[in-house]
């Protein structure tokens, strides 16, 4: 009787989810906060309960982050990673100054303390590069110039998420200041070697893995992937992070055909993780938490559009490039919720979970909108404050155009 109960709350979840999804696609939305909704409308406190498969679920929410960052890995070689942390780094160090310290302030002064704080900051910190990359398509600029300096910002991110993992597992564990030490460097020694690996021997690896047959590609891929998360979660490791790293190892056409089989495996699970973590949120504790998660929106939206302006600025481009790579960053999503779920799970603050599924939800549905918006309006306003000069006559012109030149 339990099976068959398992099987129809399961089944039900995957064909919601699919509906779901369809609905956004329709209306070219993301669908993470659809997936967000159900899991609070069927978890705590929600309209239906679901009892049976919470335990499944909780399964492959967890396989959908080992295959989240997987596949986030898989779009990165190692030299890539290398020559993008060589020369977009100080982009990377504004993304972090700010868009991280306006979560760790809202989090003290909200008086949940420092670990909270930490957490906070990855909540507010690191953009989807999920929902980014479906909208950057959806409006045709994969081919504009500033498209290199937003993946570069995500990818620098990405990065970090392999130093800033390790550290918030530490610190929601409760381990001490020797054994969060130990840990980050497992982890940094980890990344380090994979990545030397992968430099030196990634064809080897790649040509190791490499199958022609789909079936045992696949197999090989995912049970690595898996292994070496379940070894890194042994090493008090985020499983996350080795998944990541073996995302980054694998390169050429194994990583092509790799992408192409676990991309479905990858919406799937991700889209479980979703409901997973609203299952676990009461809709009753949003509520308390909605302004400050709507000011903190507010406060981080503006500082991602900073910092894309900033970064577009350093690379040479346009005005209106640099709007654009701003607008195109606000969104928030995958990331912010694995690194709240961290928290979650360890019971580190009770409304730290309902701040960041409204944070998400609110920031997953703006972010499209600033990516299409934000050049125009900003080249709307800045028209106003500087109306175009009325043309004066011939020799006027000229003497103008002499004056600039010859004061630079």
């Amino acid at each position: 009787m339990h099976s068959a109960v398992l099987l129809i709350e399961f089944g039900s979840i995957i064909l919601g989810l699919g509906l779901l999804g369809r609905f956004a696609a329709r209306f070219r939305l993301s669908p993470i906060p659809l997936y967000l909704l159900a899991g609070l409308a069927f978890g705590e406190g929600g309209l239906l309960p679901l009892g049976a498969s919470e335990e499944f679920v909780s399964i492959g929410a967890e396989i959908g982050v080992i295959l989240l960052l997987l596949m986030l890995g898989l779009e990165y070689s190692a030299g890539d990673l290398v020559t993008n942390l060589k020369a977009h780094y100080p982009s990377g160090l504004v993304d972090g100054a700010l868009n991280a310290l306006p979560g760790a302030a809202a989090a003290l002064l909200l008086g949940w303390g420092p670990v909270a704080a930490v957490v906070l900051a990855g909540v507010t910190w690191i953009s989807s590069s999920g929902v980014i990359a479906k909208v950057l398509g959806d409006l045709g600029r994969v081919g504009n110039r500033e498209t290199p300096v937003i993946l570069s910002v995500l990818v620098l991110e990405d990065l970090a998420m392999a130093v800033y993992l390790p550290i918030v597992t530490a610190l929601v564990a409760g381990a001490g200041l020797l054994a969060g030490s130990l840990t980050l460097a497992i982890a940094l020694g980890a990344a380090g070697l994979v990545l030397f690996v992968a430099v030196r021997y990634g064809r080897l690896i790649s040509r190791f893995v490499s199958s022609d047959d789909p079936e045992k590609l696949l197999l090989v891929v995912l049970g690595l992937t898996i292994l070496v998360a379940g070894v890194a979660q042994q090493l008090q490791v985020s499983a996350a992070v080795g998944a990541f790293l073996v995302g980054i190892a694998l390169s050429g056409e194994v990583a092509e055909g790799a992408h192409t089989l676990l991309s479905p495996l990858r919406d799937l699970f991700a889209a479980v993780f979703f409901v997973f973590f609203g299952l676990h949120t009461d809709p009753a504790s949003i509520p308390p938490v909605l302004l400050p998660a709507l000011a903190l929106a507010l406060i981080t939206a503006a500082t991602k559009i900073a910092t894309g302006y900033w970064a577009a600025r350093r690379a040479g481009i346009s005005p209106k490039g640099r709007w654009r790579t701003g607008g195109a960053l606000v969104a928030r999503g995958e990331f912010s919720i694995v690194i709240a779920g961290l928290a979650v799970s360890a019971g580190i603050e009770p409304s730290l979970g309902p701040l960041a599924t409204a944070y998400v939800l609110i920031l997953v549905i703006l972010g499209p909108l600033t990516a299409r918006y934000t050049e125009p309006l900003a080249t709307r306003l800045t028209t106003r404050r500087h109306p175009p000069e009325t043309p004066g006559p011939p020799s006027s012109r000229v003497t103008e155009a002499t004056v600039g030149r010859d004061g630079g």
